[in-house]
């Protein structure tokens, strides 16, 4: 637990996940990139920019340039196979160059986008129209949303990037935030689109992508000293989406505890986890919820910020992660952070199932049971009635397979 782990965090553009990277991790991040960059189509940009050490600002400049140059679909490519050091934010990147496709396509900029980087590309078109048309946008948007890529969770994940949108659009008041999205939530989905809205704007909140001034002025009034859970105890917070709240403060846990997000102690993290203690008991999601939010997290502990697939790390990493999430005593904190960390490398299907086998081959007892019976719900709900899910299903010991296959 007392590695040292690097992170980085550029003052303009605070990303998105906490920025946190093991030294060990680098090797893990030059495989990642190798994976992607194998038997692809070759741009001379690519071989201009991979390998540089510039910093956050710099590649955004060059990615808006390019985009400016080529189009935001060829700047996309590009970013697909460029190596770049594995602290910088790949999703809030390709957010860059998503929202240059928007200047330049409009909403229509949906059907360029791809699954990749997280659904920055999708985040950004949303965002973009609610920047130019307001409220009044949100039929609309709904309507765009269905036609998200991706696999069966993009259309609600679709909403996780309009709530950075409607957060920004709010002038980062968080309460009108919640309310507004409030009006996206559906009965045919549950209100998971509200749900998910809510939980954009949430680590919009945690981040202030989209409009720094403003976002510094405002923060304040919802993260406050001597309460490192709020906003997500503040009453304006319903119960309906307090979960996804807790799910993504996680990053101002970590600064109560006194660990610098530029350089993550993890020292600091049985402090950081022991906050979600102070969760009643009775209030069994918010804690679930609080301790999941560390498993999304922990996961760029085995691939720096290089997340075109985190379905490639390997075990030294996700050994780390399940080291990590032991930092807390509480069996059910761990449980929880586990599941969201396999949650998180599965990605609805969307990425390669590797880590995932192989974060349930390291563990034992229950929670290796728990992970297989986690990895093979996710399969069958996923990638139902599909070759691929059937392919995956196959790989689970037997004992599992009656799981995914009903």
């Amino acid at each position: 637990m007392r590695e040292k782990i690097l992170g980085y965090v550029k003052k303009e553009f605070l990303p998105l996940l906490v920025l946190v990277l093991i030294l060990l991790g680098m090797a893990g991040a030059s495989y990642l990139y190798d994976q992607v960059h194998t038997n692809s189509p070759s741009y001379p940009e690519v071989k201009e920019v991979s390998g540089t050490d510039w910093s956050f600002q710099k590649y955004s400049t060059y990615f808006q340039q390019l985009s400016d140059k080529k189009g935001a679909v060829y700047a996309f490519r590009v970013l697909r196979q460029v190596n770049l050091p594995p602290v910088i934010d790949m999703h809030l990147l390709a957010h860059i160059v998503g929202d240059m496709l928007y200047k330049q396509k409009g909403i229509a900029g949906m059907k360029d986008c791809t699954d990749e980087f997280r659904n920055a590309c999708s985040h950004s078109v949303v965002i973009g129209y609610l920047r130019e048309f307001g409220e009044g946008a949100l039929p609309e948007i709904v309507k765009t949303c269905m036609e998200a890529p991706g696999g069966r969770g993009a259309y609600t994940m679709c909403f996780h990037g309009l709530g950075h949108g409607v957060l920004a659009y709010t002038g980062y008041n968080l309460e009108k935030a919640i309310a507004m999205c409030k009006k996206t939530g559906t009965e045919e989905f549950h209100n998971r689109e509200y749900i998910e809205c809510a939980g954009g704007a949430v680590m919009e909140m945690t981040v202030g992508v989209h409009d720094r001034g403003v976002w510094e002025s405002q923060a304040p009034k919802y993260f406050i000293k001597g309460d490192p859970l709020s906003p997500c105890d503040a009453d304006f917070m319903s119960p309906e989406v307090r979960p996804i709240c807790y799910m993504h403060i996680t990053p101002e846990l970590f600064k109560a505890a006194g660990s610098d997000l530029g350089i993550l102690n993890p020292d600091t993290f049985p402090k950081a986890m022991g906050y979600c203690e102070a969760i009643p008991k009775d209030a069994v999601e918010d804690r679930k919820a609080c301790f999941g939010g560390f498993g999304k997290e922990y996961i760029m502990l085995a691939s720096g910020h290089d997340i075109r697939d985190l379905g490639l790390a390997k075990e030294p990493g996700l050994r780390r992660i399940r080291a990590a999430c032991s930092a807390t005593p509480n069996p059910e904190g761990q449980a929880n952070c586990n599941e969201m960390a396999l949650n998180s490398l599965y990605w609805g299907g969307e990425n390669t199932p590797d880590a995932s086998f192989t974060y349930c081959q390291i563990a034992e007892g229950q929670a290796q049971r728990a992970c297989y019976e986690q990895l093979a719900n996710n399969i069958g709900y996923y990638l139902s009635k599909t070759e691929k899910g059937r392919a995956e299903c196959a790989r689970l010991p037997s004992e599992y397979r009656g799981i995914c296959s009903r």
